[in-house]
């Protein structure tokens, strides 16, 4: 059975371009907030003031559904006043705070619901108080190795161009003898990253499904072709390289997909990469409140979230969620594993989730 091509070309997907720009009045005071006012002016954007990064109560639109994909595309500006860090296991040991929300609409997003009625970008403009804060992170856990992961609440990739975050973020990094940087991304915009003094010390990962769930659940990312370019370009200026499949979702044809995404990743990925390259597996889960608001806001989705089909798993914290049963889970963990190795014996796969 043959498998179907990916149907965007690689170059589809423009720069993020919010509709509308708030800024905490404070965050003015700050170079990268007065950066991104000016970069806001240029683009001719809608400016407003709040008080508050955590609170946009103005937004327009007609129906909650459409005040939902307005905030999508709202970007606000503030200081990121919480200075403690979440864990960020199995990927890191914290998560590094520089932006929460994301511009993507992927409909299995987990933000879906962390964030709850806050689905709008913001961006913090106090880097040296989060940079602060990870020294002291990385000098109580010395002489141990911090990782630290900056795509937990966002897609920074996707807000590069806007912030220059990640390259502060890299630059910083680069000077930790005992810290690191980790993130992961579904865009492709990573030119400016690439002449970056990283010292090998940050490894930029890209999620990539089968064409199936990209093309299904992935609407407002770069493709999977203009992903994979972008890892070859980052493989080719040194940084560690990875990949997350997930979510991997059960369907029709879900070997052969599988497979030729393997196949395809093989064909791209340049030979320097294969002796560091690692993978993350995660499989696809739900919660029953994920599911009432991934079905209210994409109320034509394709996702499966039969409880019936599915295990429950009981959480750390005594909440649960769907998962697929061990005899699937199984089978799809071996099956992509064994393509992991058949195409890149050298590589390592972290977890599988």
């Amino acid at each position: 059975m043959a498998t179907e091509t990916l149907v965007r070309p690689a170059t589809e997907l423009k720069a993020f371009i919010p509709e509308l720009v708030y800024f905490e009045p404070d965050a003015l005071e700050y170079p990268m907030g007065k950066r991104i006012r000016r970069w806001a002016e240029e683009q001719g954007l809608p400016i407003h003031m709040t008080t508050s990064h955590n609170r946009i109560t103005n937004l327009p639109g007609e129906s909650d559904l459409e005040k939902y994909r307005i905030a999508k595309r709202t970007l606000v500006v503030g200081i990121r006043k919480t200075l403690d860090f979440d864990q960020s296991k199995p990927s890191a040991e914290y998560a590094i705070p520089i932006a929460t929300g994301c511009m993507a609409h992927c409909h299995y997003c987990y933000l879906q619901t962390t964030l709850g009625a806050k689905p709008y970008v913001r961006v913090y403009v106090n880097l040296d108080d989060i940079l602060d804060r990870a020294r002291t992170y990385i000098a109580e856990r010395e002489p141990a190795v911090t990782r630290f992961e900056a795509a937990c609440t966002s897609d920074p990739v996707g807000l590069e161009h806007i912030t220059g975050s990640l390259a502060r973020l890299i630059e910083f990094m680069a000077e930790q003898e005992h810290g690191r940087l980790r993130f992961v991304t579904k865009f492709n915009n990573v030119d400016s990253l690439l002449g970056l003094n990283h010292n090998g010390h940050t490894r930029i990962r890209f999620s990539v499904n089968a064409d199936y769930v990209i093309r299904h659940f992935e609407p407002g990312t770069s493709s999977f072709g203009a992903r994979i370019a972008a890892a070859g370009k980052v493989a080719r200026a040194g940084y560690p390289l990875g990949f997350i499949i997930a979510p991997i979702i059960w369907h029709e044809g879900w070997e052969e997909g599988y497979t030729e995404l393997l196949r395809k990743l093989r064909a791209e990925v340049p030979p320097e990469a294969e002796p560091t390259l690692t993978f993350e597996l995660i499989q696809h889960r739900f919660t029953k409140t994920a599911k009432r608001v991934i079905e209210a806001r994409y109320p034509k989705t394709k996702l499966e979230m039969d409880e019936a089909k599915r295990k429950y798993k009981w959480g750390k914290y005594g909440q649960g969620k769907y998962v697929y049963p061990d005899e699937q889970a199984n089978a799809l963990r071996e099956h992509i594993t064994e393509q992991i190795f058949a195409n890149f014996p050298s590589a390592s796969i972290d977890y599988f989730t």
